[in-house]
């Protein structure tokens, strides 16, 4: 009965003992205030901070009033104590909290507004266009 006791506590204070590696995205734009998307998931506004799961590529999409939207892909490298088979023991075995941050920070641009001498002369081809279409013939009663 002592081996067993023994071997629990042993259990019990290497679960205590484990590691644990945690993950955060620290998004930024600029400007500020873009919402943002992780993959296709809307994660709220910039400033954020968030978890993830994985590392590799992850697609970031920011949009805000008054600028493009844009999608940025991005390639979020593992660092060497997620490599294999140092993983384990940083997941695992490593008594301490690790803090993996990753700031990403994206500039916006502007939408470009059309100048209105442009706008006049494209709605002009389209009338003159549309005028150059021949009428359907009435439909037989």
């Amino acid at each position: 009965m002592g081996r067993i006791a023994t071997i629990l506590a042993g259990g019990a204070f290497a679960a205590l003992l484990s590691g644990c590696v945690e993950r955060r995205f620290i998004i930024e734009s600029n400007p500020p205030g873009a919402l943002v998307y992780v993959d296709g998931q809307q994660k709220g506004a910039t400033p954020l901070e968030l978890p993830f799961d994985y590392y590799g590529w992850h697609d970031f999409t920011l949009v805000k009033e008054g600028f493009e939207t844009r999608t940025f892909r991005q390639r979020v490298p593992a660092p060497w104590f997620e490599w294999f088979p140092v993983d384990f023991f940083s997941e695992n075995v490593y008594p301490w909290h690790v803090q993996d941050n990753r700031r990403l920070l994206f500039d916006m641009e502007l939408v470009q507004q059309p100048r209105t001498e442009d706008l006049m002369n494209q709605a002009k081809l389209l009338r003159e266009r549309g005028m150059a279409v021949p009428s359907a013939p009435p439909m037989p009663e």
